[in-house]
Parts: C-alpha cells; structure tokens; sequence
C-alpha cells in the first residue's frame, strides 16, 4: 500500500505542476502500553507501523504556495507572510502550523507546493496528524536545507497542534514517527527525549488492531482538561510534572483533590510503572505478563482516567473472554479509535469474526480489523 501511495503523491504532483517533486513517508504510530503520560513527562511505548503519509512536495515560483489532501479532495492557496490559523479541525492548520513554527526559529521558507495521501484509517488513534505535520517539516527541511535535526522537527510539530490546531499534546507521537525503526518498539522518556530501542518479537503471537468505527466528540476538550489536571495536581505535589510523583506524595494531598482527580493521577503514576515494566516483560520474553500490564493499563484508562467509550470497553471484555488473547486495551487519546490486543497467530481469524459479529449485534455498525508491522520512521524516498 505505502508503495502505490507514494507513486499516487508522485504522478498527481507531475501532472499538477511538471516538475519531480521529493518524496517523503511519514508512518502513523501504534502505542503499546503507557497513555496519557507523555504529557507528564513520563514513559510511553509506542512504534511506527507501515501505515502512513505519503508526501510529494518541491518549490514553487508562482509566489504562492499550495497544499492538496488528496483524500479530502481538498486543497488550499496560501501567502507565506500572512499565515494564521483555519476554523477549528481544518486539516490546513496541519500544514499552516508547521510552516508558521519553522518562521518562528527564524528559519527562511520558500513558496512550496505540496500533495500527499495517507492510509492511516481516520479516528483510529494512530496519529495520523503527528504524520502528516512530520512530512510537512521533513519536507521543508531537505527542500529550503533548513538544518533542523529531527529533534528540532518533532518540537516544530508538536508546537504546531499546540499553537494551530489546539490540542495540548505531549511528544509521543511525533516522537515515533520521526523516529520510528523496522521491527522495534521505543520506550520514550518523555522528560529527556530520548529512548531505548526493544526488538519485538511476539513469537506465535502478533499485534491485531481493532477500530471501533467511531470518534466521541469530547476528546480534544477533554484531552486538554485532563492534561491540566495533572498540571494542578503536580504543583499541589511541588513536583514539576506527575512522573516525578510517587503513591505516598499522593497520599499526602488526598482530602485536598476530587476522588476524580485522584483516581487520574494515581492512573497516571501507575501507567508510568506499567510502561517500564512492559519493557522488562519484552526483555525477558514474558509475553504474559506484558498482555496483562495491557489489561491493566485499559483498566485504568476505563475506570480510572475515564477516556474510553462503551465501544472500546465492550471490545476488551470480548478480548477477555479469549484465551489467545493475552492482552487487549484501548489505544490513544480515547473516546472512540481503536484497541490493540496481543493475540496468538493462530486464532486471529476465528477471533477477528467472533468480535465483529458480536460488535455488529451490540452497536447495530461494524468493526474493523487491521494488521500492521512496524517500521521505519519518516524518511525520504528515493
């Protein structure tokens, strides 16, 4: 698929505008444990799969410059000194808030043209706008030589959903895109920026990714509440951010916070640990303990943190309810998208038809199943 996706960018940039254009993947991400506490400065687990963005992006000398979103059949003109933020959920605010983050390190753009497609399924929770802004700076980058390392691109990223598309996200998916390797899972320390590379190997089990088919219209508002609940805690705490905060600290300020509030960071604080531990499990091939880390992390997310939906909890007790499963939870912000569940090779099919006649019957809509592999993060094609 990225294949015949990159040759699509490709031939519609010759025709729209004669000349070669560069050529970038951007990959979508999958998280396997850690939630919610990238934007606390914790530990999270995700890896970059071979579903993505495809990019086809070169100079214009028009004196404006475009972007086309060839699956929304939709595309905009732009000046590059007049840049400001579209209505709220424009994918152009993608686009524009790179380029407005680029402008404010003091780095020199040129008019560009730019169209890309992706295959990433929409709503599914895999960061398909950490993608498409990381092809959007990646591009740039090689085309004006702006010198940025991919650090320098993910921060310009993540600036840009913060300042141009409103969601006060952490650096996890950024992160793993730019940076994603074939076949590796990352643990990203989300206060230093960097991580360890685990190989993955599931031996008789694989990664099965089931997406709901739905996105809850709280997530963005709810999304920035949460993370400013944690910030209050945190100070409360006299920590800089809830990583750094323990079960006793926490125990200290309890008749001082909601009961909701302290079940969100005693979530938090807990996912931290489910993350270092589920790197430890990989290490020494202890797959069962990793599928119920998994578990435990849903619960948590479900119960504690209060982001998943009827949907994806109804998707974990079927998971349950199977023994090749080792561990299933949902995955990303919450509110719909999708789960990923940690199954054995042999009873992905019987499964996968268990779970969407049973979905089907529950919510009168279907499910959708998909499979990925892990791979390379973003990069140019040559």
């Amino acid at each position: 698929m990225k294949d015949e996706l990159i040759k699509d960018v490709k031939a519609r940039y010759i025709e729209a505008f004669g000349s070669e254009p560069l050529l970038i993947f951007s990959p979508g991400r999958i998280n396997i444990i850690g939630e919610h506490t990238d934007y606390n400065d914790g530990f999270v687990f995700p890896a970059a799969v071979d579903k993505g963005i495809a990019a086809a992006i070169q100079k214009s000398d028009t004196g404006v410059s475009t972007a086309h979103a060839l699956d929304m059949e939709s595309a905009i003109e732009f000046q590059l000194d007049n840049l400001k933020p579209q209505a709220e959920g424009s994918w152009e605010n993608y686009v524009l808030g790179v380029v407005a983050e680029i402008q404010n390190r003091n780095k020199v753009v040129g008019n560009f043209n730019i169209i890309f497609r992706g295959d990433i399924p929409s709503g599914a929770g895999m960061s398909s706008s950490a993608a498409l802004e990381n092809s959007v700076v990646f591009g740039l980058n090689e085309l004006f030589d702006l010198g940025l390392s991919k650090l320098d691109m993910i921060l310009i990223s993540q600036k840009a959903e913060h300042n141009y598309v409103g969601v006060k996200c952490g650096i996890m998916d950024q992160y793993a895109s730019m940076f994603g390797k074939k076949n590796h899972a990352l643990l990203l320390d989300c206060r230093t920026v960097k991580s360890k590379a685990y190989e993955i190997d599931f031996k008789d089990h694989q990664l099965m990714l089931i997406n709901t088919n739905v996105k809850h219209s709280l997530s963005d508002s709810a999304y920035n509440d949460r993370r400013s609940a944690c910030e209050s805690i945190a100070e409360l705490l006299g920590v800089k951010a809830l990583r750094d905060a323990t079960l006793i600290d926490l125990e200290t300020v309890k008749d001082r916070v909601t009961p909701e509030n302290y079940q969100k960071t005693l979530y938090v604080i807990q996912e931290n640990n489910r993350a270092i531990m589920a790197a430890k499990a990989l290490e020494d091939g202890d797959l069962e303990a990793l599928g119920k880390l998994i578990y435990g992390s849903h619960d948590g997310l479900s119960k504690q943190y209060k982001v998943s939906c009827e949907e994806l909890d109804f998707l974990v007790a079927q998971a349950r309810m199977n023994k090749q499963v080792l561990g299933a939870r949902m995955m990303g912000g919450g509110f719909g998208g999708c789960t990923i569940n940690l199954i054995e090779k042999n009873a992905t099919k019987a499964f996968a038809e268990s779970v969407s006649e049973a979905y089907l019957k529950a919510f009168g809509k279907a499910c959708s199943i998909y499979f990925i592999a892990l791979s390379e993060g973003t990069h140019l094609v040559n």
